[in-house]
C-alpha cells in the first residue's frame, strides 16, 4: 500500500512518508506488545473483577479526554501541515491550542469532583479516578497533533515508547498483589506526565516554537473551528466507550472485566493500522489543496487495500482465538473466548472509521460528518442499551458490532456523495 502512495509523491514526500510510517509502525508494536506483555500479569495478580474496575475508570476519564483533545488532534494537524512554514503562525496555533486545552482540563478536574462526590458507586474508589485522571493532564500536555502536523513523527514515536516503558517496568516492580490495584493509574499517568513534559522541550528546542499569549478573538477563532470535530469526538466516544460505562453500572466488575479483556485484545491487534492513518492524514491534506482529482482517486486505492488487510487479519485472529485468549489470561475462560469470537469482526473494520472520518474533514464536509454521528449515535442507543437490559452482554456485543458496520456504510456513502459533488464543480 505504502508503495504506490510512494509513487505518487515527489523524492522528499517519499522520504518524509516512509519515516514517518516507519515511526509510526515501530510505535504501534510497542503499542501492541507491551500491553500484551503487562495484560497477562494484571488480569493474574488483580483478578478479573480489579481489572474491571480499572478498565470502568478508565472509560468514565475517557469523557475527560474528549473534552481537552476538543477535536484538535484533527484541525490542528490539519492547520500546522498548511502553515508549518510560517514560523508566526505556528506559534499562534500552537499557543491558543495549548490554552483552549488547559482551560478545558481544569473544567474537566472540576467536573470529576463532582462526579465522584456525589455518587458512592465512584466515591468508594475516588483515588482510583484520580489517578487515573492524570492520563489526561499527560495528554493535554503532550501535542501529539504538532508533531503530526510537521510530519515528524519520530518524535511521537520516542515520547509515547517512553511513557510505556516507563509504565511498563514500573507494573513489575511495584504492583505485586491485588491491593496495589490503584497503583496501575497512577504509574499510567506518571508515564503520560514524563511523555508530556519532555514534547514540550522538544518543541521549544528542535522547533523553536514557544508559548505566547493570545488574543481572545484568536483563541475563539479555534474553539469554532475545532467545534464540529469535537462534537462529533464526543459523539464517538458514546458509542465506542460507552459500553464498559453500560456493564459497570448495571452489572459487576468481573462482568466489565470480561468485557473488558476481550475489547483490549482486539484493540491491540486492530491498532496495526493506526500507524498508516496517522501518517497519511496530513499527506492527504496537502494533495487534496493541490490536486483533488489525485487525492478521490488515491481514497479509492487506499480503501481497497485497508479492505484485503483487515479480513485477512480477522480471519487468522478467528483461527488462533483461543490460543490468544489462553496466551493473555493463562485460562481458556468460555466468556472471554466467545466474547472474543463475537469482536473479531470489529477488526474488518477498524481502520475505517479514522480513515473515511479523516477524508470528510479534508474536504469540509462538516455536515456530512455530523449527519454520519447523529445517525450513529441514534442506532448505538435504540439497540445497545436494550440488548443489555433484555438479553445479555453477547446480545449487546453483538449489536455494537452493528451499530459500528453501519457507521462505517453510512462514512462512505456520504464520502462518495461529496466525491460527486466535488467533480461536479470541477467540470
Amino acid at each position: 500500500m505504502l508503495n504506490k502512495i510512494k509513487n505518487i509523491a515527489n523524492t522528499e514526500d517519499k522520504k518524509r512518508l516512509l519515516s514517518n510510517f516507519l515511526s509510526l509502525t515501530v510505535l504501534q508494536i510497542a503499542n501492541y506488545l507491551l500491553p500484551l506483555i503487562t495484560l497477562p500479569y494484571l488480569v493474574r495478580v488483580l483478578g478479573v473483577e480489579y481489572f474491571g474496575l480499572l478498565a470502568f475508570a478508565t472509560a468514565t476519564v475517557m469523557y475527560f479526554q474528549i473534552l481537552t483533545d476538543y477535536g484538535f488532534n484533527l484541525t490542528a494537524t490539519r492547520e500546522i501541515s498548511i502553515h508549518r512554514d510560517n514560523k508566526e503562525k505556528v506559534i499562534e496555533i500552537f499557543s491558543s491550542v495549548m490554552t483552549i486545552k488547559f482551560i478545558l482540563m481544569f473544567l474537566s478536574l472540576f467536573l470529576l469532583f463532582i462526579l465522584v462526590f456525589s455518587f458512592e458507586k465512584f466515591s468508594k474508589d475516588a483515588i482510583v479516578y484520580f489517578f487515573t485522571f492524570g492520563t489526561v493532564i499527560g495528554q493535554v500536555l503532550f501535542p501529539a497533533w504538532f508533531f503530526q502536523g510537521m510530519e515528524r513523527m519520530k518524535y511521537i514515536t520516542y515520547l509515547n515508547i517512553l511513557s510505556k516503558v516507563i509504565f511498563t517496568i514500573a507494573i513489575f516492580v511495584f504492583v505485586q498483589e491485588q491491593s496495589d490495584y490503584f497503583l496501575v493509574p497512577f504509574l499510567t499517568s506518571i508515564g503520560f506526565l514524563v511523555a508530556g513534559i519532555w514534547s514540550l522541550v522538544l518543541i521549544k528546542k528542535e522547533f523553536d516554537i514557544s508559548f505566547s499569549f493570545q488574543k481572545i478573538e484568536t483563541i475563539k477563532s479555534y474553539l469554532v473551528d475545532g467545534w464540529n470535530v469535537f462534537v462529533s469526538r464526543i459523539y464517538v466516544n458514546l458509542y465506542i466507550g460507552t459500553n464498559t460505562v453500560l456493564l459497570g453500572v448495571f452489572t459487576n466488575n468481573t462482568i466489565t472485566g470480561y468485557y473488558a479483556i476481550a475489547e483490549k485484545i482486539i484493540l491491540a491487534i486492530g491498532g496495526i493500522f493506526e500507524p498508516f492513518n496517522q501518517t497519511i492524514f496530513p499527506y492527504l491534506a496537502k494533495i487534496y489543496t493541490k490536486n483533488i482529482s489525485e487525492f478521490i482517486q488515491l481514497v479509492k486505492k487506499i480503501s481497497v487495500y485497508l479492505l484485503t488487510a483487515t479480513l485477512l487479519t480477522a480471519i487468522i485472529t478467528y483461527i488462533f482465538r483461543e490460543d490468544i485468549v489462553y496466551i493473555i489470561t493463562g485460562t481458556y475462560s468460555k466468556d472471554i473466548v466467545l466474547l472474543f469470537s463475537i469482536f473479531i469482526f470489529r477488526l474488518t473494520n477498524i481502520p475505517f472509521g479514522s480513515f473515511y472520518s479523516n477524508c470528510l474533514i479534508i474536504i469540509h464536509s462538516n455536515k456530512y460528518f455530523i449527519r454520519v454521528m447523529n445517525y450513529t449515535v441514534t442506532f448505538y442507543f435504540l439497540l445497545v442499551p436494550i440488548s443489555l437490559w433484555i438479553f445479555n452482554i453477547y446480545v449487546m456485543t453483538a449489536s455494537f458490532l452493528f451499530v459500528l458496520f453501519l457507521h462505517i456504510v453510512l462514512l462512505r456513502y456520504y464520502l462518495i456523495k461529496s466525491f460527486q459533488s466535488i467533480q461536479k464543480e470541477d467540470k
